[in-house]
């Protein structure tokens, strides 16, 4: 056993810098080989002065409350956390100290204001970007620098000619009227003794850049595009120094020339002088550089971050280039991706090299129409003064392939990098199996997921939509939570949803809310997308344990059940109003995405008491007895109205289609072991006749398999898992596809791509079911809140031999590896320390097992039961 526990982790964020809680919640891992806690001690350390809890008897170990006086803005406290396991009567060594420091938690805090261009600029047209920046000087040695930064827009600071930070399109994407994030850079590194420059790069973003569909909108949230930053330093002589956005910045046009999220950027080398954040000569200030306009930004609306921003995680090189005989080129990344090109050329002044960008190729060119408005297009000018390394700053793609034209001389691989970038979440589950196909399924939705968790949850990262879908992360929150640590990128998020919440409970189709036509403007309450509001929280409350996620959201869930009850009324039916239902059922036509086999008020019925019973679940849990007492009466009468309505005589569904009965299955909302019996076998029947292919949409793709499993059809789901025939997961593998796509057949089998105006080839939805493939496949599941106690329980089958599954749970690595043998099954089984697991292989009865790794053969289990 090792002789500490980890170091201690805050929240859910990656590091303690600039955390904006004043009483940040404490996580650790065990020693090695720890079985259970007994105890912990914490130990602050507030600037030399020591204060230690004293040994707290609790197995508590993950979000657990901060043990002192509250945090004030910008102190750091250092954290160690020593623990008394397994009986042991003294207690382990201290972990390795871990610091927290504090943003500015009070909006008195903040002596900045937003600064940006004077000049006149036109609303609602292309407006070529500003730089802004400030010189000082400091009169000693820099102890401690901390840049805090925001924007109106998206920003990239440097300071004396150095990048402050990786991250990139930095705020992101809130509800900027009431939720503006800030972020805290260390940049003590940045600064020296005397002449210092510090300066920014700004964009549109979507503050006030071209976003949404049907033609899109511009100034959503304003006109201006602005910095606002806060620089404080403590030099080593005692004294302090802030350098704050005021009037005394300067203001001046960039070398980008335009540069928007779905239209790309445009760069022209001639234009940039690359000492700009440098201290001039003699301080001397360019004739190009002008006062700038101070804007207004209410500082009791500017947050610190919950999780990680969006960061480059990877590069690939191109896996073929083929020139097309008229100075184009066109690359191929192998792989769909959401990034952008980052390319190294020598040429002279003035030669101008243009990148497209596109998912798919049609007869060898890019298909573009799937793109709709997102012309998704760089152009980069040289200007002559020998080889350059450029990318572009405010701007992302999503795309496999790429046309190159322009280009000076000989393109090779080396010269262009696809460079991929997501919000840099920390990857926690991974999956494989003997299939190759299914590995290639599951790589997919890894896939999507990276490309369309930017900031925000999205539906694709390509066309000129990308907005926070309520309903895609409702039905693909558990896989996305097994693969990634989203917890903080999601709880943000759905403080967003909250936000944008109607007085009446009504929940948006997206968030944060765009204008969006007539289909989605005015808000309409909808089932399975307002849901996200009950659902999502529970999902992230039992993968992470953060029961404190779940009492804050609480109110937004209980507020659109109370909604619910009020349309269907004491029918308790909700069969008004507009609804999605199922969404894109392959037998839906282009032009009707909605049009599907399973009556729509059937699913928003079923939604409804599943999100009773949900609040019942939460309130429960969070201790609000009487509460949970009335949504477990409101769940079980509409549960019964449901039966009534839609669950005929003989056990089949009003809407004989399978995702009716997978609903009704998987909500629990049949009468008794018969009708589920009934439900099971009609539905496996139903997938039989179609020969397994899939026809099920949004709604019903995520639950189909486990409604099999669980009404003893493994086998029927094991088939869907296996068809290759359109439309099918695996169809969309044997196309080539490295993403999960919108429509079952946005590419058809032609080869030539679905009429439909919604022809994304990058979205995770239908990706849901991974969650399946982890739980019932692999049989690695959680038991209680957190994996503190888990579930082992592989079923085989679709002539899969082996599989295996690893999931970093807060509490440490969870495994499973199990393979068919010629007399049974051998699997082997790792559990975190201070967590416990069941095992249950096939035919045999549930064992309980301990921390560390188990193997197992059912040969033994065999003869030890004998």
């Amino acid at each position: 056993m090792s002789s500490q526990p980890a170091p201690v982790t805050f929240e859910h964020l990656p590091d303690g810098l600039g955390i904006g809680v004043a009483r940040p919640r404490l996580t650790w891992r065990l020693p090695q080989g720890a079985v259970v806690q007994d105890a912990y001690e914490i130990e602050l350390d507030r600037a030399g002065v020591l204060h230690r809890t004293g040994r707290t008897d609790h197995a508590d170990q993950i979000l657990v409350p901060w043990p002192g006086e509250p945090l004030d803005s910008r102190e750091r406290v250092g954290v160690r956390v020593r623990v008394w396991v397994d009986g042991a009567a003294d207690p382990t060594g201290w972990s390795e100290p871990a610091t927290v420091e504090a943003g500015l938690l009070d909006a008195a805090d903040w002596s900045a204001v937003p600064v940006g261009a004077a000049w006149h600029e036109e609303p609602g047209t292309d407006r070529r970007p500003a730089r802004v920046r400030r010189s000082f000087t400091l009169d000693a040695p820099v102890l401690r620098a901390r840049l805090y930064v925001t924007a109106h827009g998206v920003y990239e600071a440097e300071i004396n000619g150095r990048r402050v930070g990786d991250d990139i399109l930095s705020p992101g994407w809130t509800v900027y009227g009431e939720r503006l994030r800030y972020r805290t850079y260390d940049v003590t590194e940045h600064l020296v003794p005397g002449a210092n420059t510090v300066g920014a790069w700004l964009g549109d973003g979507w503050y006030r850049g071209h976003i949404g569909f049907d033609g899109g909108y511009r100034d959503l949230y304003g006109t201006d595009q602005s910095l606002l930053a806060q620089l404080e330093v403590t030099l080593t002589d005692g004294t302090t120094a802030v350098v704050a956005t005021d009037g005394s910045w300067q203001a001046a046009p960039g070398p980008i020339l335009f540069s928007g999220l779905y239209e790309g950027e445009t760069f022209d080398a001639r234009l940039h002088d690359t000492a700009w954040s440098i201290p001039q000569p003699g301080g001397e200030e360019s004739e190009s550089w002008t006062p700038v306009a101070t804007r207004t930004r209410d500082p009791h609306t500017l947050i610190a971050p919950k999780g990680a921003p969006v960061r480059r995680t990877q590069e690939l090189s191109p896996t073929a280039i083929t020139p097309k005989g008229d100075g184009r080129h066109v690359l191929d990344f192998g792989q769909n991706l959401v990034g952008r090109l980052r390319i190294t050329a020598d040429g002279p002044a003035g030669t101008t090299i243009t990148l497209r960008h596109a998912e798919v190729l049609q007869d060898g060119e890019l298909a573009t129409r799937p793109l709709r408005g997102a012309t998704s297009t760089d152009t980069y000018v040289l200007d002559g003064s020998g080889e350059q390394t450029w990318e572009p700053r405010f701007t992302l793609h999503g795309f496999r392939y790429a046309e190159v034209s322009g280009w000076p001389g000989e393109l090779t691989a080396e010269d262009v990098t696809a460079r991929v970038y997501h919000t840099d979440m920390t990857r926690t589950g991974w999956f494989e199996c003997s299939d190759p196909m299914v590995n290639r399924l599951h790589e997919n939705v890894v896939w999507s997921m990276r490309g369309n968790f930017v900031d925000i949850p999205t539906d694709c990262p390509q066309r000129d939509e990308r907005l926070g879908w309520t309903g895609d992360i409702q039905v693909f929150a558990p896989t996305a939570s097994f693969l990634y640590d989203c917890a903080g990128m999601l709880d943000s998020w759905l403080d967003d949803v909250a936000a944008e919440q109607l007085p009446d409970g009504t929940i948006p189709w997206y968030v944060p809310v765009i204008p969006g036509g007539p289909q989605w403007t005015p808000i309409q309450p909808g089932a399975a997308w307002g849901d996200v509001a009950t659902l999502t929280p529970w999902v992230l409350y039992q993968r992470f344990g953060d029961l404190e996620l779940l009492r804050r959201h609480f109110p937004m869930g209980r507020a659109w059940v109370d909604l619910m009850d009020r349309l269907a009324g004491e029918s308790r039916l909700w069969d008004t109003g507009h609804q999605l239902g199922d969404w894109l059922d392959p037998i839906a036509p282009p032009d009707d995405p909605a049009g599907a086999r399973t009556d729509r008020y059937l699913v928003a019925t079923a939604y409804f008491a599943h999100s009773a019973r949900h609040l019942q679940w939460s309130a429960r849990e969070l201790g609000y007895t009487d509460v949970a007492a009335q949504y477990g009466r409101l769940a079980d009468e509409v549960t019964r109205a449901f039966r009534a309505r839609y669950v005929r005589p003989d056990g089949r569904m009003t809407s004989d289609a399978p995702t009716a009965y997978s609903v009704a299955l998987v909500f629990g909302l049949l009468d008794d072991d018969q009708q589920r019996r009934r439900a099971g076998d009609r539905l496996a029947e139903l997938v039989l006749q179609d020969d397994a292919r899939i026809a099920t949409g949004f709604v019903g793709t995520p639950l189909i398999c486990d409604a099999l499993t669980d009404t003893g059809h493994l086998d029927v789901a094991y088939r869907l898992l296996t068809q290759t025939e359109c439309p099918s997961w695996l169809y969309t593998v044997s196309m080539g596809a490295t993403t999960i796509w919108e429509r079952w057949d946005s590419l058809l089998p032609d080869g030539t791509l679905n009429s439909g105006g919604m022809t994304s080839f990058n979205h995770y939805a239908l990706g849901a079911v991974a969650d399946w493939m982890h739980r019932v496949v692999a049989g690695l599941d959680l038991a209680s809140p957190g994996y503190r106690t888990l579930r082992f329980r592989p079923r085989p089958g679709g002539g899969i031999t082996w599989a295996k599954a690893r999931h970093d749970t807060p509490y440490g690595r969870a495994a499973i590896s199990w393979e068919l043998t010629s007399t049974g099954m051998t699997a082997e089984v790792t559990v975190p320390d201070g967590c416990q697991g069941g095992v249950e292989l096939p035919g045999h009865a549930p064992l309980t097992v301990g921390p560390g790794r188990h193997r197992l053969d059912t040969r033994d289990l065999e003869r030890a039961a004998a």
